[in-house]
C-alpha cells in the first residue's frame, strides 16, 4: 500500500511524533510564561511599537489579527500583526513573541539574504506541497505510461523541502534578534528574559519538526521511486 509502506513507517511516522512532542511543547511552554507577567507593565503591543520606532521604523504599524497565535510580519503590506492576547497581554510571553515579529520587520527592512529568498519561492513551494503528493501518486499508480509524473512529483516538493529548510534560519534569526531587542533595551530582565527565549526556542522546535516531516516525506518519495 502507497500510504503505509516502509519508508512511511520508518521515517513519516516518526518524523509526524516529533511534530505532536513540537506543538505540545510549544502549548505547554507558552501556557506557563502566558500566566507570568512583564514588571515592565508593557502589552505586546507596546513593546512592538517601541521596538519598531527604536529601530527606526515608524512607518510600520502594529495590528491585531484575528486568531490564537496568529502572530505574523506581513512583508507585503510591511504591517506587524499580533493576535489580540498578544497585543494587549504583559506577559513575558506575549513580549517574547511580539519582540520576534519585530525581528521579521527588521529583517526585511535590512534586506535579510534569507528572508528574501524565502519569500521569493514561497508561491512556489506552496504549489509544490500541494501539487507534489497526487501527481507522484498518479505516477505511482499508472507507471507504465505516467511514471514520468513521479519525478514531476519529486522536484516540486523540493521546492516544498528547501523552504522549510530556509524557514529554520529565518526564524531562530528573528528570535535572536527579539531577545537582543529586548535585553538591549532593558524591557526584559534575567529570569524574564529567560523566559521569553524558552518561549521562542520551543516556537523554533516546530519548524525543526517541519523541515524533519518534509526530509522524511522527500526521502520516502525517492524510495518508492526507485522500486519502478
Amino acid at each position: 500500500m502507497y500510504f503505509f509502506d516502509s519508508g512511511f513507517i520508518l521515517l513519516v511516522l516518526p518524523a509526524l511524533a516529533f511534530v505532536l512532542y513540537a506543538q505540545n511543547r510549544v502549548a505547554s511552554t507558552y501556557a506557563r510564561f502566558s500566566r507570568q507577567y512583564s514588571s515592565s507593565r508593557m502589552t505586546g503591543g507596546q513593546i512592538a511599537r517601541i521596538l519598531l520606532d527604536e529601530a527606526g521604523m515608524e512607518h510600520v504599524p502594529v495590528e491585531i489579527t484575528p486568531g490564537h497565535l496568529t502572530d505574523h510580519y506581513d512583508p507585503r503590506a510591511k504591517v506587524v500583526r499580533l493576535s489580540s492576547e498578544i497585543f494587549q497581554n504583559n506577559s513575558i510571553a506575549a513580549l517574547g513573541i511580539a519582540a520576534h515579529e519585530v525581528g521579521h520587520a527588521i529583517q526585511h527592512d535590512t534586506a535579510y539574504l534569507p528572508l528574501g529568498i524565502r519569500n521569493a519561492i514561497f508561491p512556489l513551494a506552496g504549489f509544490g506541497s500541494r501539487a507534489a503528493l497526487p501527481l507522484f501518486f498518479i505516477g505511482f499508480l499508472f507507471s507504465g505510461g505516467l511514471g514520468f509524473l513521479m519525478d514531476v512529483g519529486i522536484a516540486l516538493f523540493l521546492f516544498a523541502v528547501i523552504f522549510q529548510t530556509i524557514t529554520l534560519p529565518v526564524e531562530l534569526n528573528a528570535s535572536n534578534r527579539a531577545l537582543a531587542l529586548l535585553e538591549g533595551s532593558g524591557y526584559l530582565k534575567g529570569a524574564e528574559l529567560e523566559g521569553a527565549g524558552q518561549v521562542l526556542r520551543a516556537a523554533a522546535l516546530t519548524y525543526v519538526a517541519a523541515l524533519a516531516v518534509a526530509l522524511a516525506q522527500l526521502f520516502r518519495l525517492f524510495i518508492l521511486r526507485g522500486r519502478e
